[in-house]
């Protein structure tokens, strides 16, 4: 089995969005012809190409945002929850047994 390296997978990536570049310049200037657009009570003339990717990077931005800001909310809740509080052991003194569940801890020696 051949292993590639790192920098060769680096070089297909960037040839990929070389392409993926070319074909979208090629998509705009295909699509030279002027559209009236109108948002937010603004209204300017833009090359079709141009308007049809506007939107799509808005699209992409609508989703990607909240996206987002949930998987940071939910790594900051991880964080959290894995965080022992103050006074309590690090998580490193208790082993765990294979079932996962901690061991319970001895009972007080009674002395009489």
């Amino acid at each position: 089995m051949v292993k590639r390296s790192r920098i060769g997978d680096l070089w297909i990536v960037a040839v990929v969005f070389a392409v993926l570049l070319l074909l979208l310049l090629i998509f705009v200037l295909q699509n030279g012809q002027q559209t009236e657009v109108s948002f937010l009570g603004t209204h300017s003339a833009l090359p079709t190409g141009v308007a049809l990717l506007l939107a799509a990077v808005i699209g992409v931005l609508l989703v990607a945002l909240p996206g987002t800001a949930r998987i940071v909310q939910l790594r900051l809740r991880n964080r959290r929850s894995s965080t022992p509080p103050p006074g309590w052991p690090s998580s490193g003194a208790v082993p765990l047994s294979r079932t996962g569940v901690a061991p319970a801890p001895p009972a007080p020696r009674q002395d009489g």
